[in-house]
């Protein structure tokens, strides 16, 4: 198999894995298979489980030493709790979409306060992403439940934050399972506070553990292959594509329905980001010419 080869196909089932992660919660917390705080712990737990493992296998005596943060850790388990709340009353495509929006917003708001500045082609298309989330709140029948709504972009927000202390990581893989297993203590705090509260049946505990150990934790590993042949920019615009995978995903496995507001919201906030992400690419190729 070539370089090339390898790529698009890691890069394939990466980003099917990332979209599969909202359709496995959804149709898990949609029939009411399990409850959210329990598919939250069992997911951490089986991520944990399953990058331990593989960093068993993998780790060599010349491998850089890198054991994530507390603080990453704490991102995210927030996005994990959040994301679980979340699909309680959203649908997998309008779950995707603010999720992924989301976590593109804050990274840009991160990199503007870090001292980044925004052409005016980059603004437009900020803005852009913006009017699709504002039109995908206007009241109508077709409109994401606020809670939902504010969760699933309290998910998105985390991970971003997440994502944007790891950009100087040594060794993601390593750190992405040492983040995971640093979660351990708040997914033991969760449990005991939810206790009372569990429900659960095989069904939802399978779809947990399939979340956690394979789209997330194997998931991830993929990605991270992925990523060692492609660009920043050929990474970013590709994950474009999960909302959209999600979304169809949410039609095959769960019945949902694509309303013309998803889709035009949809138009809206992957192609406004699509233009900030485009934009400053362009831009930097000419200040290096230049």
């Amino acid at each position: 198999m070539t370089a090339m080869m390898k790529t698009m196909l890691c890069t394939s089932l990466a980003l099917l894995a990332f979209a599969s992660n909202s359709v496995l919660c959804r149709l898990a917390l949609g029939e009411q298979a399990i409850d959210a705080a329990s598919f939250t712990s069992v997911r951490l737990l089986s991520g944990i489980l399953v990058l331990m493992l593989i960093l068993g296998l993998k780790q060599s005596p010349d491998s850089v030493s890198s054991k994530g943060s507390w603080r990453s850790a704490l991102f995210l388990f927030i996005y994990a709790i959040a994301f679980s709340f979340a699909y309680i009353s959203l649908e997998t495509g309008v779950g995707a979409l603010i999720l992924f929006g989301s976590v593109q917003l804050t990274l840009i708001l991160l990199g503007l306060a870090s001292g980044s500045r925004l052409r005016a082609l980059e603004w437009c298309g900020l803005l852009l992403a913006f009017s699709g989330f504002v039109y995908l709140l206007l009241p109508g029948l077709s409109a994401p439940p606020l809670l939902g709504f504010c969760l699933m972009s309290l998910a998105g927000a985390a991970w971003g934050f997440y994502t944007f202390a790891g950009k100087g990581s040594k060794n993601p893989l390593m750190d992405t399972g040492y983040n995971f297993l640093r979660t351990l203590p708040l997914v033991l705090i969760l449990m005991a506070l939810s206790f009372s509260q569990f429900s659960w049946t095989q069904e939802g505990i399978l779809l947990a553990i399939i979340s956690g150990g394979i789209t997330s934790g194997l998931g991830y590993t993929i990605w991270y292959i992925a990523l060692g042949g492609l660009s920043a920019i050929q990474a970013a615009v590709v994950q474009l594509l999960v909302p959209v995978i999600a979304a169809l995903g949410g039609v095959i496995f769960a019945g949902e329905e694509l309303s013309g507001r998803l889709v035009i919201a949809a138009l809206m906030i992957l192609g406004g980001t699509l233009v900030v992400i485009l934009a400053k690419h362009a831009l930097t190729s000419i200040w290096r010419r230049g």
